[in-house]
């Protein structure tokens, strides 16, 4: 997958927004709150949110880095886009944006 196919599986889901954040980050984000971070200088990396259960075997796996400055939330940074198909990465991208949508205020979940 490359930028462009990440942004338009962000774009589909429900009250998506995107933003540039600190210059060079594209954010996607719902309910103003972040749920996939990608640079838009150098190497494609993909960063997002996942399972606490989840979080201490993704960040040591091939592929992964616990996510600078967001490790502490449970968030991982993908580095190696191959060690995914593009039906997982969806996946940990939908999961990504439902756990984020659950911390939101109930009204704003509607």
């Amino acid at each position: 997958m490359n930028i462009e196919d990440i942004r338009a599986y962000c774009k589909k889901l429900p009250h998506v927004t995107e933003d540039v954040k600190w210059g060079s980050d594209l954010c996607f984000c719902i309910g103003k709150k972040m749920f996939c971070v990608i640079p838009l200088e150098g190497e494609l990396r993909i960063t997002f949110k996942v399972w606490d259960d989840e979080f201490d075997d993704l960040s040591v796996c091939n592929g992964f880095i616990p996510a600078p400055y967001l490790a502490r939330n449970k968030w991982v940074t993908l580095v190696d886009l191959t060690v995914l198909n593009r039906k997982e990465l969806e996946n940990y991208l939908k999961q990504s944006y439902e756990l984020i949508k659950a911390k939101l205020p109930k009204k704003l979940q509607k």
